[in-house]
């Protein structure tokens, strides 16, 4: 196995589950002020881009699509910031907390942009150049 290999190997569990614990620690931070009744937006927008995050999965490895994947994660960026912004005025930790979060959905951005650049880049439709050798056979 390759360095590169053996360090996602366990990077990658190490780095999410401490985003998922800090990303839950958070939310709960923001719940307490009120829950959703007081705190509608601000949750909503936890909520609206937690989604995004489980979507970004299957779009990048389950359907092969680097583009969509890429625009999906800059969407999800963008929810990110927003929900950065709404946490902060109802409790600064809560905000805090998210940018190793956001820090991480950056580097995973400039990855996704890498893949897909050198994947023909210039068409989000497109599947990897390993899927559309397969296709054309």
């Amino acid at each position: 196995m390759t360095v590169v290999g053996d360090m996602q190997d366990w990077v990658f569990p190490v780095m999410w589950t401490t985003l998922y614990i800090l990303m839950g620690i958070s939310s709960w931070l923001v719940w307490k002020e009120g829950g959703f009744a007081a705190q509608g937006y601000p949750l909503g927008a936890y909520i609206f881009q937690l989604a995004l995050n489980f979507l970004w999965t299957p779009i990048f490895f389950g359907m092969h699509r680097p583009g969509y994947a890429l625009v999906e994660i800059v969407i999800l960026w963008l929810a990110i910031t927003v929900t950065i912004f709404l946490f902060y005025p109802v409790n600064p930790i809560a905000a805090y907390l998210l940018i190793p979060y956001i820090a991480w959905v950056t580097v995973a951005t400039s990855l996704n942009w890498y893949i897909w650049l050198y994947n023909g880049g210039t068409d989000i439709t497109q599947p990897l150049q390993s899927e559309r050798s397969a296709y054309a056979k």
